[in-house]
């Protein structure tokens, strides 16, 4: 068989492939619907595969094959072919997994040439890629059209020990060109200024720098990476950061809060050459909960939070959501009122989705179903009971919820009451928080009866309401009267249960407070000193009030008596001459005016006005007045 004339280049005419060289095509090759005229000779000297296909048909001249499922479709072909031909081909990062699974498949192997493309791949992938970290991930991301083939070739699995290796070790050990705030770091860690070492070291080791990196791969190929680490011992809070960081990068309602950080954020030399991995999101949160460790943190249950709230947006599975109800249940204590108002995006007329927070209440008291029951003879030791202390934060954290909840209009009194109750008794300490969401929910919704507002005020235990919280319900509108005085009730017996356990403990103890209290006493604590001083206080108060009204209502009682006398003397002083007698005035009668001279025209006024009258007039002459009126003292 001749060979065929030196090779220069060869072009592409519409969809198909053309050698320059003196020589006519003798074979043509069909690859995803693309055509290759090229020449039997540089190919059966290289490809074991087009060679078996020649010696099937050893009489045609001019043959003509297609390759079926051909790794890397027509691309990995040309870059075999241009290396059958001897034309120089490069071998980079993102094409060697390509290139070695075409080389595998058209069977190049030394066999049919020393040093042909499939050693040359091998080695390219063992001395270069397997040994640089940036040059690693551009492999894996770029992998993708021709995964099954690297899978069988062992190619993926080489590359994933690789990259996790590279993070459990030091990676000044591996040379590997790193970009730390933003100055280029050299294999032995020293900053470099043009291409010089200039032996300043680098202050920085951070455990996250190959966040940024492994983040631009899809998600099978990070879920891979992700078991691989944890296979090879990664640390469990590394792995968690990393997979909060991936989540964040493609779960927007996630990374809402780093929207100025994401510009400052540093870039490792790989990843600014990677482009963002395309992801469904559904299947994105499904995967992340698969891989999420059991951890228990503060900033971990906000996510997991975070996680939920978009995984109810999105749709994810019930099995993935159960799940993810669960494990916010198990650190329900670390939660916040913000992460816990999930809008309702269902059908339903509610605001918020109480029944998801209902599901996270119940997991939380499965997983605290060893908590001792709350008793008021042990309140000091449940205060400090390490046990209690979640519980404690979950019962007020859930007054705070449904404080928040009970002004929706549509809120049924069975779901609040169903969220009130989930907790035990020694969740709460107090229930002001609960009177409070009551009395929310009551301001919200006036149009309840008497009996559903009894039924819900039910759930309170007037015992534990503190002093504020009575003085407010016991003047509260809104309640209902049956549980206006229950309150007022427990109020009186919380004064007097307090009064006098301070009495017994001042008669008993003239020093101080003992530090130890005997049984079933009870010893005035924090501000109740004060209650009871301002109570006896008040106390004098009233004694002295009471007092005072008595000597009013004695006064009352004499004015009324000499009320009845001036009453019963009235009839007899109607006469104006006996009034005048009685006061020692005498009447001059005159012919010209017949009225008393000690009445004036109404003839209404008592004596004694008349006089004062008299004494406050100016003297008049008498001769100018027809009627004057005179009068003399005796």
């Amino acid at each position: 068989m001749a060979p065929a004339g030196k090779v220069t280049a060869v072009h592409k005419e519409g969809n198909e492939w053309f050698c320059k060289s003196g020589l006519p095509s003798d074979i043509t090759v069909t690859v995803d619907g693309v055509k290759f005229h090229l020449h039997k000779f540089p190919l059966v000297s290289k490809c074991g595969k087009i060679s078996k296909i020649c010696e099937e048909c050893p009489e045609k001249k001019t043959l003509t094959t297609e390759l079926e499922q051909f790794p890397g479709s027509s691309d990995a072909f040309l870059i075999a072919a241009k290396f059958c031909y001897g034309m120089r081909v490069e071998l980079t990062p993102r094409n060697i997994v390509m290139i070695y699974c075409a080389a595998d498949y058209l069977e190049m192997t030394d066999e049919f040439g020393e040093g042909n493309l499939l050693s040359k791949s091998e080695t390219f992938l063992h001395k270069n890629v397997l040994q640089n970290w940036k040059d690693c991930i551009l492999a894996l991301q770029n992998c993708n059209p021709v995964l099954p083939n690297a899978e069988k070739l062992g190619i993926i699995t080489k590359c994933l020990n690789a990259v996790s290796l590279m993070v459990s070790t030091d990676p000044s050990l591996f040379g590997w060109p790193m970009m730390m705030y933003g100055t280029l770091q050299s294999p032995g860690g020293s900053i470099l200024w043009n291409g010089i070492n200039t032996g300043a070291k680098i202050r920085s080791n951070e455990s996250d720098w190959w966040f940024e990196d492994i983040s631009y791969l899809n998600v099978s190929m990070f879920e891979r990476l992700i078991k691989v680490m944890g296979n090879r011992g990664i640390r469990p809070e590394n792995l968690a950061g990393a997979i909060m960081y991936y989540a964040k990068k493609y779960l927007p309602g996630l990374g809402r809060w780093q929207s100025g950080q994401s510009s400052s954020k540093t870039r490792t030399v790989a990843s600014l050459s990677l482009t963002p991995a395309a992801v469904d999101q559904q299947a994105l949160l499904e995967t992340i909960e698969k891989l999420l460790p059991e951890k228990k943190e503060k900033s971990f249950c906000r996510f997991l939070l975070g996680l939920l709230r978009v995984g109810l947006i999105v749709g994810v599975s019930p099995r993935c959501k159960e799940s993810l109800e669960r494990r916010i249940g198990l650190q329900l204590e670390l939660a916040s009122l913000e992460g816990l108002l999930f809008p309702n995006y269902s059908d339903s007329d509610t605001l918020y989705n109480t029944d998801c927070v209902d599901r996270v209440l119940h997991h939380f008291m499965s997983s605290e179903s060893g908590i001792p029951s709350f008793s008021p003879v042990s309140m000091d030791l449940a205060k400090t009971s390490p046990s209690l202390e979640p519980l404690r934060k979950v019962g007020k954290l859930m007054d705070d919820y449904l404080a928040e909840v009970a002004s929706d209009v549509n809120l049924k009194p069975g779901k609040i009451r169903s969220l009130a109750e989930a907790l035990p008794e020694s969740s709460r300490p107090f229930h002001d928080g609960l009177y409070r969401a009551l009395d929310i929910y009551f301001k919200a919704h006036p149009w309840l009866s008497e009996r559903e507002k009894e039924e819900l005020c039910n759930i309170i235990d007037y015992q534990k309401l503190s002093i504020d919280a009575c003085a407010h319900a016991s003047q509260n509108e809104r309640l209902p009267l049956r549980t206006v005085l229950q309150v007022l009730y427990f109020e009186q017996m919380q004064l007097r249960t307090a009064l006098a356990g301070c009495l017994h403990v001042f008669d008993t103890e003239p020093g101080p407070a003992p530090a130890v209290p005997l049984p079933g006493q009870i010893v005035p604590r924090d501000g109740w000193v004060t209650v009871v001083r301002e109570n006896q206080v008040l106390k004098g108060d009233m004694e002295n009030m009471r007092s005072r009204v008595g000597e009013l209502e004695e006064e009352f009682s004499r004015i009324k008596q000499e009320m009845r006398k001036v009453t019963k003397s009235h009839s007899s002083l109607s006469s104006p001459r006996l009034v005048a007698r009685r006061i020692g005035c005498k009447l001059l009668p005159r012919s010209s005016d017949a009225q008393p001279l000690c009445g004036n025209s109404s003839g209404r006024h008592t004596p004694r006005a008349s006089v004062e009258q008299q004494q406050q007039q100016p003297p008049q002459s008498s001769r100018g007045s027809r009627h004057r009126k005179s009068f003399s003292l005796v």
